[in-house]
């Protein structure tokens, strides 16, 4: 009987350690993937020239300001341009956070408003207290949250 268990507990520990392994590598192929798509998304979309300036105004927010986390009391301008956060080096708001992604979000001006869009994070963006899902509008000095940054638009 005791070489039945010895072999299951073997058995056992050796599923656990490939389980791990696959756990690992969706993550990794998740960020890779949704990097991609970012990059992909963006050349798609090409240069709108007067639609950002009017979102600019219209939405109000010329600040993007970091409240809490590593970065606090930044502030970073609003030009009308898409705003990217994340942990690569080329975002907007490069943020070095263990629970941020790679390209974690994104904020772009849209239909005379800004837009808050979750770019296939791991552990996902918080508009207040709600995950964002999708393209959601962001109101002035409502709490963006990204691992432990958080983030607000203002005037």
């Amino acid at each position: 009987m005791p070489e039945v268990v010895e072999a299951v507990a073997r058995y056992g520990f050796l599923i656990l350690i490939w389980l791990f392994i696959f756990a690992v590598a969706r993550t990794i192929r998740k960020d890779l993937f949704s990097l991609r798509r970012v990059g992909g998304a963006a050349a798609a979309a090409g240069p709108q020239p007067s639609q950002p300036q009017q979102s600019r105004q219209a939405a109000g927010a010329q600040w993007l300001v970091v409240t809490q986390g590593e970065l606090a009391g930044r502030r970073f301008q609003l030009s009308g341009q898409m705003v990217t956060i994340g942990r690569a080096n080329d975002s907007t708001v490069v943020i070095r956070d263990d629970f941020a992604s790679t390209r974690h979000a994104r904020i772009v001006p849209r239909g005379g408003q800004w837009v808050l869009e979750d770019l296939g994070s791991t552990n996902g963006t918080y508009l207040g207290r709600a995950r964002v899902t999708g393209p959601t509008p962001v109101p002035l000095g409502a709490p963006i949250r990204i691992g432990r940054s958080s983030f607000e638009l203002r005037p």
